[in-house]
């Protein structure tokens, strides 16, 4: 995280995430054969998944809190995994560099504009300043939580609906986390944004006077990104994933552990609760975090109390 701005984006986007996903997708003939490491790949996965999301709802730094939102997404990419569903893990991976790129990227820009401040603390109503950066974040954002018909829907639902399809306790378990996970990540998702662009400043005068907008070379690779992060998911979902699809033939799936039939087939309302859980988690944000919203005295006043900070002390010591 010391790194400058584009390493940390090749590295969250490309290197460090891929290596250990596509290893266990390669080794997925070894791992099909053990029912007892595909169940510790899940829940290792799948705890993995909730923490990393829930210590993001502290985190003050810019840069850290995009973070453990990659840890959070390793998680899910891990679980899926443990779950024989190895092409959707590969998805997801590829999903997720596009947009996990342009949201480093812009913070990039952020912090280039403003004299290298990254507290979120001491930023805010930054968004007449960095129109195009405010932009690609919010598309970024979108695509992280999981926006229907944008990137992150695609690969995130689909991996949700194969967990709670399995109807064993390992598939609920990896369900009920991924979801907890889902709310996390778009509550901590609409807290940088808020927190950036939206409420009242409280940086230093100096760093107003001199904050500027990227210039044109830097806002190039983040529109081409912003794109990929609407409709990257949309145009490779059917190659990726689904019956028929051959993208990834070094993949081997035992046959009682294809599930993808009954997933496709769940009640409709057990599909949209993590889109119900990721609006509640906006919410929240929105009550909690933006200063124009609710009476900030009630808010502050909750948040003196004992049950709060024990909260906070807790995901903030991770």
């Amino acid at each position: 995280m010391e790194g400058p701005t584009p390493v940390s984006a090749l590295i969250h986007a490309a290197t460090l995430v891929i290596a250990g996903v596509v290893l266990m997708i390669r080794c997925s003939i070894l791992f099909e054969n053990s029912e007892s490491v595909l169940t510790i790949v899940s829940i290792v996965g799948a705890i993995t998944s909730f923490f990393a999301a829930s210590v993001g709802l502290v985190q003050n730094d810019l840069k850290r809190v995009i973070a453990y939102s990659t840890c959070s997404q390793l998680g899910y990419m891990v679980f899926i995994v443990g779950l024989s569903h190895y092409s959707v893990s590969l998805f997801h991976v590829a999903n997720h560099a596009v947009f996990k790129a342009l949201l480093f990227l812009s913070a990039g820009c952020i912090i280039h504009g403003l004299s290298d401040e990254q507290d979120l603390r001491k930023m805010g109503s930054l968004i007449n300043i960095f129109p195009v950066s405010y932009i690609m974040i919010f598309i970024g954002s979108a695509a992280l939580i999981g926006t229907p018909f944008l990137t992150g829907f695609y690969s995130k639902d689909c991996i949700l609906e194969l967990a709670v399809g399995k109807y064993n306790f390992v598939g609920n378990f990896c369900y009920f986390l991924g979801c907890s996970a889902a709310f996390c990540t778009s509550f901590y998702s609409f807290r940088l944004l808020f927190l950036t662009f939206i409420n009242p400043t409280n940086t230093f005068k100096s760093y107003i006077q001199t904050a500027h907008e990227a210039d044109l070379k830097m806002i190039f690779p983040l529109i081409v990104l912003g794109l990929g992060a609407i409709f990257y998911g949309f145009l490779t979902r059917d190659l990726m994933i689904g019956l028929g699809s051959l993208y990834f033939n070094q993949i081997h799936t035992n046959f009682y552990n294809f599930n993808m039939l009954d997933s496709e087939f769940l009640p409709a309302v057990i599909k949209n609760i993590p889109l119900f859980v990721t609006i509640f988690g906006a919410t929240l944000s929105l009550l909690l975090i933006n200063c124009c919203s609710v009476d900030q005295n009630y808010v502050y006043e909750s948040k003196m109390t004992s049950q709060y900070r024990f909260i906070y002390t807790l995901l903030n010591k991770k």
